[in-house]
């Protein structure tokens, strides 16, 4: 019969009071509010790891085409940071195939976008040495040029509009020599024409350093210091507007050391390549007050 199922009453059941049932349903209840909420919190973290653009559970996860895609996808996208994370994965997690290859020669790019300077330039050195037959091997030396050109002249130096003759040129140097490279190694790449187009520009600039330098040493009196320097910025930097500097502090250096016949083969160089009679060369002294160039 029917009534042989029914639950008894609450009032008649001698082993579960009323008071239990409450809190078996109330604890339930909070149960599910907790797992309710869990599944929000989960499907906003996806939402916002999906909107960032980021793999935040495997950078590597596919096979190595799927995962260089990835990052390929990444840095056309200016995401670098993501970029880096996803090649770094895939070399760690497939370093022979051809696919680590390409990814290790583009997180130089990488690494130089996303303003990691030495990465950038340690990647570049790493890649050059283990891969000392690629065919884009003038790329590295240009990327690698890149990096060091700008950081020849950083931000603070041009917002203080600094003096770049005065400043010590490690970096400039290094970016001349690896645009020379590409320059003279590759001339039929790509970048062989930005290349040369830079290397104007830092001979312009070194050769202004060694004019800067050679003053130094005529405020001092250290006439051969001054002759020597001014040497190397006509030997290095030919075609620099500072060689007319060159030669006239060169001039003024032999005639103070009276070396007559070196001082007369120089004119004869300077009315050749100028016209009319080197102007003396009167070192000017930066005020002390004068703090940035």
């Amino acid at each position: 019969m029917r009534s042989d199922i029914m639950p008894l009453p609450a009032t008649r059941n001698p082993t579960i009071p009323m008071r239990e049932h409450k809190s078996e349903f109330s604890a339930t209840r909070s149960l599910q509010r907790l797992l309710r909420i869990g599944l929000v919190l989960g499907l906003l973290l996806a939402i916002g790891a999906c909107a960032s653009g980021r793999d935040e559970i495997d950078p590597a996860r596919g096979g190595a085409g799927v995962v260089y895609e990835r990052a390929r996808k990444a840095l056309d996208n200016q995401d670098y940071e993501n970029a880096i994370r996803i090649y770094e994965a895939l070399v760690a997690r497939y370093p022979f195939g051809p696919e680590a290859r390409q990814a290790r020669l583009d997180l130089i790019y990488a690494y130089y976008k996303g303003r990691e300077t030495e990465s950038a330039l340690d990647q570049a050195d790493t890649f050059m040495r283990e891969n000392p037959t690629h065919p884009r091997l003038d790329y590295a030396w240009y990327v690698k040029g890149l990096v060091d050109f700008e950081r020849s002249a950083n931000f603070i130096e041009r917002w203080f509009n600094v003096d770049l003759d005065e400043r010590p040129p490690q970096t400039a140097v290094r970016a001349f020599n690896s645009f020379r490279k590409v320059v003279e190694d590759y001339p039929r790449s790509e970048y062989a024409h930005d290349a040369r187009r830079r290397m104007i520009h830092l001979r312009n600039r070194l050769a202004g350093y060694e004019i800067h330098v050679a003053r130094h040493y005529m405020e001092r009196g250290a006439w051969i210091g001054a002759s020597r320097r001014a040497k190397e910025a006509i030997e290095q930097y030919d075609g620099a507007p500072a060689i007319r500097d060159a030669l006239e502090i060169l001039i003024e250096c032999y005639d103070r050391l009276e070396m007559k016949e070196l001082a007369d083969q120089t004119r004869e160089i300077y009315a050749a390549n100028y016209g009319g009679v080197a102007e003396k060369v009167v070192p000017i002294k930066k005020p002390w007050w004068k703090i940035w160039g």
